[in-house]
């Protein structure tokens, strides 16, 4: 009896032991499992690591190659995220690029302007003098610069001085139309104290803007009916086009008798997410006006940022960021050429093309004065001067080693030019956060896709 006891209880020993062999094995197995995907996730998706990111990763629509340029979704999102955001948001808060000039009262050059703005938020108004840098300041008017709203948050100074930084000079750009040597009618706005965002700006006059624009100067040509050129000046105003929508939706009045503001991710969706070639048209838009800017890297790297002696720390800040954004290691090597602007203006009708699309730019360019938002006429004429200047940088002058010899800017292309790349580099972070949410909230599918797009 007592053998049969030791018997059992040797076998019941050696069933634990087996249990615990295989428990053993199995934990071996799982952590092996688990550092195999945390290895294959770190190369391929991400920077951190994090298993989560595979799951964030393989959530994304847009992958592969930006359509038309040379570098993908992923490589962008993940420069922008890291790199290219961070930089963009320190520069425009300087005092060199916080400050654009402007013409803000201007006759509509194509019919009477009717547009009516809905919210005191539309309206853009005048701050005291000790509100700008020293070599800005010039005797004021003799009104006194009351703020319309009586509030600080659409501040402007309407005074100009010519001689606000030395090196700079007037010249032209023929991609736009705005004359800057009339400075009686220019003034200049603290960028910072007027966002880009909801202001109730919509109905007909609004649509009347888009509509003059996609229309008469730049058609969604089908495939076969039009060049690469004509192909990219529409998806550069419906990126462009984009960006403001999203910057809409990412600050828009909720509940206006609560003044409560906040992100519209249905408006979201509706306007951009719903179709993939406005989101294809915003990146497309981003990595253009990216390469004008790389392509001036000694221009902007010499250029003078001086905003008075009050500034000195700001400005040599100004000049080390912008030194940082333009030759970042990271993007040189993984993003060299985000567009390759040699490739456009070949053939018999290069020329022809090129004074083509020049003249169409330029109507758009003047159509910003038929706005009848003020603040959103401030960002229109912002931005389509920033992507003017684009344009000059990569076509009027051809090849790198003639650049920097006969490439001349005006300091407004420039803050309008770095301000637009900061505009779009925030859309493409909001996108690429806020799809999948926005997604959930509104896409649904079951509404019809609404083609309409105000300007908002």
């Amino acid at each position: 009896m007592a053998e049969t006891d030791v018997g059992n209880v040797n076998v019941k020993e050696k069933k634990r032991s087996s249990k615990r062999l295989i428990l053993l094995i199995g934990a071996v197995a799982v952590v092996a499992v688990a550092v195999f995907l945390n290895t294959q996730n770190s190369s391929i998706f991400g920077f951190t690591g994090k298993i989560c990111n595979c799951r964030k990763a393989e959530k994304q629509k847009y992958i592969g190659m930006v359509e038309d340029c040379c570098c993908d979704y992923e490589t962008v999102n993940k420069l922008n995220t890291e790199v290219l955001n961070p930089l963009l948001q320190d520069l425009v808060k300087t005092p060199f690029y916080r400050y654009f000039k402007v013409k803000l009262w201007c006759d509509c050059p194509f019919w009477p302007d009717d547009g009516m703005c809905r919210l005191r938020d539309c309206s853009v108004c005048e701050c005291p003098e000790s509100e700008f840098p020293e070599p800005f300041k010039k005797a004021l008017s003799k009104d006194n610069p009351v703020c319309q709203e009586g509030k600080p948050q659409g501040a402007v100074d309407r005074t100009v001085d010519t001689r606000a930084f030395t090196g700079w000079r007037v010249t032209d750009n023929p991609w736009t139309s705005d004359d800057e040597t009339d400075n009686d009618e220019m003034t200049y706005v603290n960028l910072l104290l007027n966002p880009e965002r909801f202001t109730g700006y919509i109905g007909p006059s609004a649509r009347r803007i888009w509509d003059a624009i996609y229309s008469e100067n730049c058609p969604k040509y089908a495939s076969e009916q039009s060049c690469q050129e004509e192909k990219i000046l529409y998806k550069l105003v419906s990126g462009l086009h984009s960006s403001i929508s999203i910057h809409i939706a990412s600050d828009y009045l909720l509940d206006e008798a609560k003044n409560l503001w906040g992100q519209n991710l249905t408006l979201l969706y509706d306007r951009v997410l719903r179709y993939p070639d406005r989101v294809q048209n915003l990146y497309f838009t981003f990595l253009f006006v990216l390469r004008a800017v790389t392509k001036a890297e000694n221009y902007l790297v010499e250029a003078e940022y001086e905003t008075g002696k009050d500034n000195v720390i700001e400005d040599l800040k100004t000049r080390s960021l912008m030194k940082q954004l333009v030759s970042d290691p990271k993007t040189r090597a993984a993003c060299p050429l985000p567009f390759d602007e040699a490739k456009l203006w070949k053939g018999q009708r290069g020329p022809e093309l090129k004074q083509q699309i020049q003249k169409q730019f330029r109507n758009i360019s003047a159509i910003m004065d038929c706005v009848g938002c003020e603040k959103c006429r401030l960002w229109g004429k912002l931005q389509i001067l920033g992507l003017g200047t684009a344009l000059k940088i990569l076509f009027t002058v051809n090849g790198e080693d003639n650049l920097h010899h006969n490439l001349e800017l005006q300091r407004n292309e420039v803050i309008a030019l770095m301000n637009l790349l900061n505009r779009l580099s925030e859309s493409v972070k909001f996108v690429h956060e806020m799809s999948p949410v926005a997604e959930r909230v509104a896409g649904d599918g079951k509404n019809k896709p609404n083609h309409n797009r105000n300007i908002n």
